[in-house]
């Protein structure tokens, strides 16, 4: 708590020691919590009151939404419109266009500096981002361009870890008079938008749902931007699309599911993934399908069950669903014949998503070539007279060959060698080694012979499993690629540490017994 302390002052140094007390409390419960992102990356959570309000990804400290919404004004913010917030949700990063300009300026940042974004009329945070570039650089780029890499926002994984409350109301510092006298004088807000506007939506990092009973959040400037006014009127229409739906919401969650159920078969799911478990199909598959502004949410539709739906689909015969363990069901096969899933046709937007995302997949899977490996001897110090001279069928043993081959208790009693004894005893004296061609590289000459990928599965405490995987780089696999395809695969943490013993090597654990998906992948 000491050590927390420490770091906390030195990376926010604007916290007075009254603050610093009372954001990291001496008696008070603080909870550490390791996880793990979908892209595989460790980020360690310190939680305070059931809130989470620092993470740590690779030794640098970030604050939460919570955490900013008690000390407002620990990082310099950025205000941005009300529909951005939608767009940042949505895993868009904060572009210069959606920024608004303040009349007393912004603040001074340099690049790579943490800094909070805000709503017009709201100084609560509701996003973390790093600066791309200084506020210099911003001004001379005309405000054009990409401004902050968002990390965090409010209402993802990270905000629902907490009591999931909304943003407070906090008036905006006015420094400038004109300001003062303007923000006065308005008193109508330009705009509004709910939470409950701000539905699912995949992340690829993180996962966006909708909170009912949140505070709405109050712009009291006009849109003077074309990119947030395109927002405001995507928004409008989404929502009237809605109420002009005669459907009944049951309805439509059903349809929802219908229709990212075979998005997902079309296009996401292949053969070689099956056996799928069904959770993740409807965690990894089904949600990053959904459309922007909609939710997956098996307790609205009629179904009520994940798996009474898949029960209806396989009573169609799309697909097969078995339970290979106790309690675990997978699905095991899919009919891609099917006349409902030809019949489906990707939802505009997804279209060119897809076949983005197929081609990467194609370009991952060609990007590997199998290396040619083929065995050597290296000729030792002690055979180089026997390899001086070439082209002659030894079978009497002279000098060279006594000198080489034979023993000293040997010398004089062996006078002729079988051509296999020959070669054995030629072959044990030499020095082994291993030629590795990789694809488009020039051969590479090992000591020793070719190591084959080495799998185990060892236990650990409280009788956990692990599976140990070594020597992938030896035949040209990234342990860290490896890893990543692995844990999205099983669904499982997995981690990168030293081969004990060596200085270069680094060796895959992945949690319980994963040989058999392993082995099919690396087939």
């Amino acid at each position: 708590r000491r050590k927390l302390r420490t770091d906390v002052a030195a990376a926010f140094p604007n916290l007075s020691a009254e603050q610093l007390a009372e954001f990291i409390p001496n008696k008070e419960e603080l909870n550490v919590i390791k996880i793990y992102c979908h892209k595989g990356e460790a980020v360690t959570l310190y939680v305070n009151n059931r809130n989470p309000i620092l993470f740590e990804v690779e030794k640098a400290l970030y604050p939460t939404v919570y955490a900013l919404w008690v000390y407002p004004d620990l990082l310099p913010a950025f205000s941005t419109w009300p529909p951005v917030l939608r767009k940042l949700a949505g895993g868009a990063d904060l572009m210069l266009p959606g920024v608004v300009v303040p009349p007393s300026g912004f603040p001074q940042v340099e690049r790579g500096a943490l800094c909070a974004v805000t709503l017009l009329g709201n100084r609560a945070p509701v996003a973390v981002a790093v600066a791309t570039m200084s506020t210099a650089e911003m001004l001379a780029a005309g405000m054009k361009g990409k401004g902050f890499a968002v990390l965090h926002t409010y209402l993802d994984h990270l905000w629902e870890y907490g009591d999931k409350s909304c943003p407070p109301t906090l008036a905006p510092s006015v420094t400038d008079p004109a300001s003062k006298e303007k923000a006065e004088d308005e008193e109508e807000p330009a705009l509004s938008f709910s939470a409950d506007t701000l539905q699912h939506v995949d992340l690829g990092d993180l996962s966006l749902k909708e909170q009912d009973g949140c505070a709405t959040l109050m712009g009291k400037e006009e849109l003077g931007e074309d990119k947030a006014a395109e927002a405001a009127d995507e928004a409008s229409a989404e929502v009237q699309q809605e109420a002009e739906d005669s459907r009944t919401p049951q309805e439509q969650m059903d349809a929802l599911f219908n229709q990212c159920f075979f998005h997902a078969l079309k296009c996401k799911v292949k053969k070689s993934d099956l056996p799928l478990l069904t959770s993740a199909f409807l965690r990894s598959h089904m949600f990053s399908c959904c459309p922007a502004g909609k939710q997956l949410d098996i307790k609205k539709s009629s179904y009520r069950k994940f798996s009474k739906f898949l029960q209806g689909m396989q009573q169609r015969k799309v697909l097969q669903v078995k339970e290979l363990s106790k309690g675990v069901e997978s699905i095991v096969e899919v009919d891609w014949k099917h006349p409902d899933i030809k019949a489906f046709e990707v939802p505009e937007g997804f279209s060119s998503a897809s076949a983005a995302q197929d081609s990467k997949s194609e370009d991952r899977e060609q990007a590997y070539h199998a290396p040619e490996i083929i065995p050597l001897y290296g000729v030792s110090a002690k055979m180089i007279p026997l390899f001086q001279e070439s082209g002659h069928s030894f079978v009497k043993v002279n000098a060279v060959l006594c000198d080489c081959l034979l023993d000293k208790s040997e010398q004089d009693e062996i006078s002729k060698l079988k051509w296999d004894d020959l070669l054995s005893r030629c072959l044990e004296r030499m020095q082994p080694l291993h030629q590795v061609t990789f694809f488009g590289q020039e051969p590479v000459v090992r000591k020793g012979n070719a190591e084959p990928i080495d799998i185990t599965v060892a236990q650990r405490s409280s009788n956990k499993k692990v599976t140990i995987i070594k020597n992938l780089e030896l035949y040209g696999l990234d342990p860290q690629c490896v890893a990543n395809i692995l844990q999205q695969k099983v669904q499982a943490s997995a981690t990168i540490t030293p081969v004990p013993g060596t200085k270069d090597r680094v060796q895959v654990q992945i949690q319980g017994n994963q040989i058999h998906h392993l082995a099919k992948m690396l087939l």
